[in-house]
């Protein structure tokens, strides 16, 4: 199974696609809860380079409420991370397939909540 919605933007901008991501997912009703540079943080504590890659913690208020009131744990597998990464061939955007990373939590309740918070990442990730 695959565990990620991914997209890549041809020639995209690392910076410019940033931005349009973090305005589509806000269009999509998920903020952006916590922020990983993880080519700032492979740089600082390694000294390795690597090409420009963030992870962003989105976050859907209304379905986070609603997964954390069926199964209370969940929150250790929450935000939904969605990653941009510097490729040859642009900058890939790749979201966690909620449906996948749910399939560990035995809880149907919580399986369709996990559906419904797939197919609005789908359609940001669509949107870019």
């Amino acid at each position: 199974m695959n565990y990620t919605i991914t997209r890549t933007i041809e020639g995209g901008d690392f910076d410019a696609v940033d931005a349009r991501l973090r305005a589509v997912l806000a269009d999509h009703s998920f903020g952006v809860l916590t922020e990983i540079d993880v080519k700032a943080t492979m740089k600082n504590k390694l000294d390795r380079d690597m090409a420009p890659y963030r992870i962003l913690g989105a976050c859907n208020p209304v379905m986070a409420w609603e997964a954390i009131g069926i199964e209370p744990r969940v929150g250790a597998m929450l935000p939904c991370n969605v990653i941009l990464r510097q490729t040859d061939a642009g900058v890939e955007v790749s979201a966690v397939d909620p449906v996948a990373s749910m399939q560990a939590i035995d809880n149907e309740k919580l399986g369709q909540v996990a559906g419904k918070v797939r197919e609005e990442l789908s359609r940001a990730v669509a949107a870019l």
